[in-house]
């Protein structure tokens, strides 16, 4: 079975997982990874989505946090802070500064982030093919009043997540660089030739929505022969993780289940995606022309998230022993 899953930060990482766990090694899994919370800092470049992704499938994350390395030490972030480097909002943990020292040093070099991907993924092998949604630079970016001048701003879109935590009210929110890009190498191939394709439980405007930007991928899925089923992030009126309902709130689309299956709306329609939406037990939604189902949602261990992607599976037609 070739299944691919559009994925993006903690919540599709683990997804994945129950993906691995709910198909076994035979099948071919391949997820399509945002890059538009990448960033440069300190001269280095950094891709948040991609480590996650590979570190919890190579069993190297911090579990607790969610991101990061697994016993990772701070003296680096440490010194910065004490020469006031700036950014020292964003933790760079020691252990991982080296990842990023690969990765920049390869793309110094010439090399593409696809490429750089897959040597980066032959240490954690991580039993998914991770392919970077585009080797163009797409960094997505806010506009917010500015706390200093009160002025409209644009910010970094991990400034305003990690360093404000999402509370400056968001005027709009932009993959700058999205409309020129090309899909990654693979990424179109994937799509086409899928059995199934997954909307990991992501967040839907800057992760998902942010791969659905770049041109091609949306008519891709579209055109494509698998069916497509969502996986709601939202549970009971609020997001399982993190501040999706900022970003929600700054396109217009309340923090519901509903709303969101809506957002990316049916494939019968124009500009929809959804053959199926999975959906909380307990959560109400009504999505026209899409089936809706109602399953646990909360990734609590591996099993459980097994268990919401055989549901996803089944509602797409092809059920998993």
């Amino acid at each position: 079975m070739k299944v691919v899953v559009l994925v993006g930060g903690v919540g599709g990482a683990r997804f994945l997982q129950g993906v691995k766990h709910a198909l076994g090694p035979d099948a071919e899994i391949t997820a399509l990874v945002n890059t538009g919370d990448d960033v440069w800092l300190h001269g280095l470049r950094i891709c948040p989505d991609l480590d996650t992704c590979m570190y919890t499938l190579g069993a190297g994350i911090d579990t607790e946090r969610g991101w990061g390395r697994t016993g990772e030490t701070w003296t680096v972030k440490e010194e910065l802070a004490a020469y006031d480097a700036g950014s020292e909002w964003f933790g760079l943990g020691d252990k991982d500064i080296a990842t990023h020292l690969v990765r920049t040093r390869m793309l110094r070099a010439g090399y593409p982030l696809s490429q750089v991907t897959e040597a980066l993924c032959a240490r954690w092998q991580p039993g998914v093919r991770l392919l970077p949604m585009s080797d163009d630079r797409v960094e997505t970016h806010v506009v917010i009043d500015d706390p200093a001048s009160g002025e409209r701003a644009a910010v970094h879109f991990q400034e305003w997540w990690i360093r404000h935590r999402a509370a400056l009210p968001a005027h709009s929110i932009v993959p700058v660089g999205a409309e020129e890009a090309t899909p990654g190498p693979g990424v179109l191939d994937a799509i086409a030739a899928a059995d199934v394709i997954l909307l990991a439980p992501s967040n839907p405007v800057v992760s998902v929505g942010t791969i659905l930007a770049v041109p091609g991928v949306r008519t891709a899925m579209v055109k494509a022969e698998a069916k497509i089923v969502g996986v709601s992030p939202i549970v009971n009126d609020k997001p399982v993780r993190g501040m999706a309902d900022a970003c929600l709130t700054a396109i217009g689309v309340e923090t519901t289940a509903e709303a969101v299956g809506r957002h990316y709306g049916a494939r019968t329609s124009a500009v929809g995606l959804l053959d199926g939406w999975l959906v909380h037990t307990g959560d109400r939604a009504v999505v026209p022309d899409v089936e809706v189902r109602a399953v646990p949602l909360l990734m609590s261990d591996v099993d459980a998230t097994a268990s919401m992607v055989r549901a996803a599976l089944s509602l797409a037609g092809v059920p998993v022993e």
